[in-house]
C-alpha cells in the first residue's frame, strides 16, 4: 500500500456535485492498494498514520499525532498512486489492485483506521469521479509505502 498523508486544516470531496465528506483539522489520506497487499499492511499502516507525529505542539514542533489532537481522517482511494512511468509517456497501473481484491481492503482500512483514530474518519467512494479539496498546512506531506517498513 502506498498512502500520501497531507496535514490540514479542512478538506472535503465532492462526488457529482455533492459535498460527500467534510473534515476539519487532522489528515488526508490518498491510498493505493497494490495486488500483493494483505491486511498486515493495512494494519501497519493505519497505525503508522494515526501516531505519526506530524502536528505542532506549544513550541512549534512537530511531536503530536493525530490521536492527540483528536484530528479527523478523510481517506481517497486512489490506483494513480501505482502508477509505473518506467517506459513511455502514459502511465501503466498494472500494480495496481483490481476492485475484488482493493475495496475490501479499503474497506477494511477504513475501519481499521477509524478504531485506531476514535472513529473521526470520513471517505470518498472507491471507483468515483471526485474533486478533492484542502488546505495543506505547513505544507506537510509524508509518503508511505508499506513495501518499505521493513
Amino acid at each position: 500500500m502506498i498512502a500520501v498523508i497531507q496535514r490540514t486544516t479542512e478538506a472535503s470531496v465532492t462526488i457529482d456535485g455533492e459535498i460527500k465528506a467534510v473534515i476539519g483539522s487532522g489528515l488526508v489520506i490518498l491510498l493505493g492498494i497494490e495486488e500483493a497487499d494483505n491486511e498486515s499492511d493495512l494494519s501497519w499502516l493505519s497505525k503508522k498514520i494515526v501516531n505519526l507525529r506530524i502536528f505542532n505542539d506549544d513550541n512549534g514542533v512537530m511531536n503530536i499525532s493525530c490521536r492527540d489532537i483528536e484530528g479527523e481522517i478523510l481517506t481517497i482511494s486512489q490506483f494513480t498512486l501505482l502508477a509505473s512511468t518506467r517506459k513511455g509517456n502514459r502511465p501503466s497501473y498494472i500494480n495496481a489492485a483490481k476492485p475484488n481484491i482493493a475495496i475490501p481492503l479499503y474497506k477494511k482500512f477504513l475501519k481499521t483506521i477509524a478504531e485506531e483514530n476514535g472513529g473521526r474518519v470520513l471517505s470518498g467512494e472507491f471507483g468515483a469521479d471526485m474533486k478533492v479539496k484542502l488546505v495543506n498546512d505547513g505544507p506537510v506531506t509524508i509518503l508511505i509505502d508499506t513495501k518499505n517498513r521493513k
